[in-house]
């Protein structure tokens, strides 16, 4: 039996790369991290540790720059920033998504500061599975909303995003739970790919596509 949980662990751990890691937050590496330690998993603790280190100085703290354009922006609730473009939300308080019925499009929420640059595009992690209790949120109704979501995007469906701003809770993905929510940019609409990446699914946008 021992030998089965080993194996069980190596496996769960060997799912986890540094890659993957870096592409998390601050707070999500943190807490990645005390979930696999409390499991024996040193191997995802040491890749935690080297990615933590290697985060510039400053990268828990809110962007002000992202602060400055929130106050900035008209902002409205996520509702209203919904009801705008089409969609009737599920579970207002929930739902991070839904399908405008008019066309099909399947419209999500992204929080902004968890917008990410990569190889000359914007990428955004709309969805990954709750490994290690990293993400449990996944494993709500609200994220096999936003999984189902994903889906039908990439079978062609087509992806709006709008931006929702505000302050994050350590420890917590801001779907889930965040500090506060000043509200979603009704002005800016991003139109973008969804790619399946492993068992995770990225919003891309930008010069790559």
């Amino acid at each position: 039996m021992q030998a089965g949980k080993e194996a069980f662990r190596a496996r769960r751990s060997a799912a986890w790369t540094r890659e993957r890691v870096d592409n998390l937050s601050k707070q999500e590496i943190e807490q990645l991290r005390t979930n696999a330690a409390d499991l024996g998993e040193q191997d995802v603790v040491t890749l935690c540790d080297e990615a933590l280190r290697a985060l510039p100085k400053g990268a828990d703290k809110r962007n002000p720059a992202l602060a400055k354009n929130a106050k900035a922006r008209r902002l409205i609730s996520r509702g209203k920033a919904f009801e705008a473009r089409g969609v009737h939300l599920d579970d207002a308080r929930g739902s991070w998504g839904g399908v405008r019925s008019s066309d099909g499009v399947v419209v999500m929420s992204l929080w902004a500061d968890a917008v990410k640059s990569r190889d000359g595009a914007c990428n955004y992690l709309l969805w990954a599975p709750n490994v290690a209790g990293a993400r449990p949120w996944s494993d709500t109704p609200s994220g096999q909303e936003r999984l189902k979501h994903c889906q039908l995007a990439l079978e062609g469906a087509g992806a709006e995003g709008l931006l929702v701003f505000g302050e994050r809770l350590d420890g917590q993905l801001p779907e889930e739970k965040a500090r506060s929510v000043h509200g979603v940019d009704p002005e800016t609409v991003l139109r973008f790919k969804v790619e399946k990446q492993g068992d995770e699914y990225w919003a891309v946008w930008g010069k790559k596509i």
